[in-house]
Protein backbone atom coordinates (compact mmCIF):
# COMPACT_ATOMS: atom_id res chain seq x y z
CA UNK A 1 0.00 0.00 0.00
CA UNK A 2 1.46 3.31 -1.06
CA UNK A 3 1.00 6.48 1.00
CA UNK A 4 -1.35 9.10 -0.41
CA UNK A 5 0.11 11.90 -2.38
CA UNK A 6 1.25 14.82 -0.20
CA UNK A 7 1.69 12.78 3.00
CA UNK A 8 5.19 12.18 4.24
CA UNK A 9 6.40 8.65 4.28
CA UNK A 10 8.36 7.10 7.11
CA UNK A 11 11.65 5.70 6.06
CA UNK A 12 14.04 4.02 8.42
CA UNK A 13 17.67 4.71 7.70
CA UNK A 14 20.09 1.92 8.42
CA UNK A 15 22.01 2.56 11.63
CA UNK A 16 25.70 3.09 11.40
CA UNK A 17 28.28 2.63 14.09
CA UNK A 18 29.17 5.85 15.95
CA UNK A 19 32.85 6.33 16.54
CA UNK A 20 34.22 7.22 19.96
CA UNK A 21 34.98 10.79 18.81
CA UNK A 22 31.34 11.39 17.85
CA UNK A 23 29.83 10.21 21.14
CA UNK A 24 28.47 12.95 23.37
CA UNK A 25 30.33 13.63 26.57
CA UNK A 26 28.22 13.56 29.69
CA UNK A 27 28.87 13.23 33.41
CA UNK A 28 26.11 10.63 33.59
CA UNK A 29 27.30 8.43 30.75
CA UNK A 30 29.93 5.91 31.84
CA UNK A 31 31.06 5.31 28.27
CA UNK A 32 31.87 8.88 27.31
CA UNK A 33 34.75 10.60 29.13
CA UNK A 34 33.89 13.93 30.72
CA UNK A 35 35.79 16.08 30.05
CA UNK A 36 37.57 14.29 27.26
CA UNK A 37 41.28 13.79 27.93
CA UNK A 38 43.64 15.77 25.71
CA UNK A 39 45.59 13.88 23.08
CA UNK A 40 48.61 12.11 24.56
CA UNK A 41 51.02 13.71 22.08
CA UNK A 42 50.35 17.23 23.38
CA UNK A 43 50.23 16.43 27.10
CA UNK A 44 53.44 17.08 29.00
CA UNK A 45 54.60 14.77 31.78
CA UNK A 46 56.71 17.49 33.40
CA UNK A 47 54.26 18.13 36.29
CA UNK A 48 54.38 14.44 37.20
CA UNK A 49 58.18 14.46 37.23
CA UNK A 50 58.38 17.69 39.25
CA UNK A 51 55.82 16.37 41.73
CA UNK A 52 57.74 13.13 42.26
CA UNK A 53 61.06 14.97 42.68
CA UNK A 54 59.52 17.37 45.22
CA UNK A 55 57.98 14.44 47.12
CA UNK A 56 61.28 12.50 47.17
CA UNK A 57 63.37 15.52 48.23
CA UNK A 58 60.89 16.34 51.02
CA UNK A 59 61.11 12.84 52.45
CA UNK A 60 64.91 12.80 52.13
CA UNK A 61 65.20 16.10 54.01
CA UNK A 62 62.85 14.85 56.72
CA UNK A 63 64.92 11.68 57.18
CA UNK A 64 68.12 13.75 57.42
CA UNK A 65 66.50 16.13 59.92
CA UNK A 66 65.23 13.22 61.99
CA UNK A 67 68.63 11.48 62.00
CA UNK A 68 70.38 14.75 62.94
CA UNK A 69 67.92 15.20 65.82
CA UNK A 70 68.26 11.70 67.35
CA UNK A 71 71.74 10.34 66.48
CA UNK A 72 74.54 10.80 69.02
CA UNK A 73 77.43 13.15 68.18
CA UNK A 74 79.89 10.28 67.79
CA UNK A 75 77.81 8.65 65.04
CA UNK A 76 77.45 11.89 63.12
CA UNK A 77 81.20 12.55 63.38
CA UNK A 78 81.92 8.99 62.15
CA UNK A 79 79.89 9.79 58.98
CA UNK A 80 82.40 12.56 58.20
CA UNK A 81 80.22 15.53 59.14
CA UNK A 82 82.41 18.08 60.90
CA UNK A 83 79.83 20.82 61.54
CA UNK A 84 76.08 20.78 62.13
CA UNK A 85 73.68 23.10 63.96
CA UNK A 86 73.10 22.84 67.67
CA UNK A 87 70.49 20.25 68.70
CA UNK A 88 68.25 22.84 70.33
CA UNK A 89 67.23 23.95 66.83
CA UNK A 90 65.57 20.57 66.35
CA UNK A 91 62.91 21.75 68.80
CA UNK A 92 63.04 25.50 68.22
CA UNK A 93 62.30 25.51 64.47
CA UNK A 94 59.07 23.43 64.68
CA UNK A 95 57.92 25.33 67.78
CA UNK A 96 58.52 28.72 66.15
CA UNK A 97 56.77 27.54 62.99
CA UNK A 98 53.65 26.54 64.92
CA UNK A 99 53.64 29.82 66.87
CA UNK A 100 54.02 31.78 63.61
CA UNK A 101 51.08 29.98 62.01
CA UNK A 102 48.88 30.55 65.08
CA UNK A 103 49.95 34.20 65.25
CA UNK A 104 49.04 34.63 61.57
CA UNK A 105 45.53 33.27 62.17
CA UNK A 106 45.13 35.48 65.24
CA UNK A 107 46.33 38.55 63.34
CA UNK A 108 43.90 38.07 60.45
CA UNK A 109 41.04 37.43 62.87
CA UNK A 110 41.94 40.58 64.83
CA UNK A 111 42.08 42.64 61.63
CA UNK A 112 38.63 41.39 60.63
CA UNK A 113 37.16 42.22 64.04
CA UNK A 114 38.82 45.65 64.03
CA UNK A 115 37.43 46.44 60.59
CA UNK A 116 33.88 45.50 61.52
CA UNK A 117 31.73 48.52 62.41
CA UNK A 118 29.94 48.49 65.78
CA UNK A 119 26.25 47.64 65.98
CA UNK A 120 25.39 51.28 66.71
CA UNK A 121 27.06 52.49 63.49
CA UNK A 122 24.68 53.73 60.80
CA UNK A 123 26.45 51.66 58.11
CA UNK A 124 25.23 48.39 59.65
CA UNK A 125 21.53 49.10 59.18
CA UNK A 126 18.99 51.62 57.96
CA UNK A 127 16.57 52.44 60.72
CA UNK A 128 12.95 53.59 60.50
CA UNK A 129 12.58 57.10 59.18
CA UNK A 130 16.18 57.40 57.91
CA UNK A 131 16.50 58.34 54.26
CA UNK A 132 19.56 59.00 52.11
CA UNK A 133 20.72 62.61 51.83
CA UNK A 134 18.39 64.82 49.80
CA UNK A 135 15.56 62.32 49.92
CA UNK A 136 12.40 62.36 51.96
CA UNK A 137 9.36 60.16 52.24
CA UNK A 138 8.15 61.36 48.81
CA UNK A 139 11.46 60.64 47.03
CA UNK A 140 10.16 57.27 45.86
CA UNK A 141 7.34 58.88 43.85
CA UNK A 142 9.83 59.83 41.11
CA UNK A 143 10.47 56.17 40.52
CA UNK A 144 6.83 55.33 39.87
CA UNK A 145 7.38 55.74 36.13
CA UNK A 146 7.77 52.33 34.43
CA UNK A 147 10.95 53.34 32.58
CA UNK A 148 12.69 54.92 35.59
CA UNK A 149 15.80 53.37 37.09
CA UNK A 150 15.84 53.59 40.89
CA UNK A 151 18.75 55.12 42.69
CA UNK A 152 20.95 52.59 44.48
CA UNK A 153 20.38 52.86 48.24
CA UNK A 154 18.68 50.91 50.98
CA UNK A 155 14.93 51.17 51.37
CA UNK A 156 14.10 52.31 54.90
CA UNK A 157 12.92 49.51 57.16
CA UNK A 158 9.70 51.39 57.95
CA UNK A 159 8.72 51.42 54.28
CA UNK A 160 9.57 47.74 53.91
CA UNK A 161 7.41 46.92 56.94
CA UNK A 162 4.50 48.99 55.59
CA UNK A 163 4.63 47.16 52.26
CA UNK A 164 5.11 43.66 53.67
CA UNK A 165 2.94 43.90 56.79
CA UNK A 166 0.25 46.45 55.94
CA UNK A 167 -2.27 45.92 58.72
CA UNK A 168 -4.96 48.04 57.05
CA UNK A 169 -4.99 45.94 53.85
CA UNK A 170 -5.20 42.58 55.61
CA UNK A 171 -7.97 43.64 57.97
CA UNK A 172 -6.10 42.62 61.10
Amino acid sequence: MRPKRGTPSLTVKPSRAISVDEQPTSPTSPLAPFPPPPPTASRSRAPEVYGFVAWAVTYLLFVLYFLWAILPDDWIASLGVSWYPNREWALLVPAWTIVTVLLTYFTYFSMAVRGTPPFSDISTYTGQGQYPEGCGPTAYLAYARPNATPQAYDIPIGLVNRVLYDLNATGE
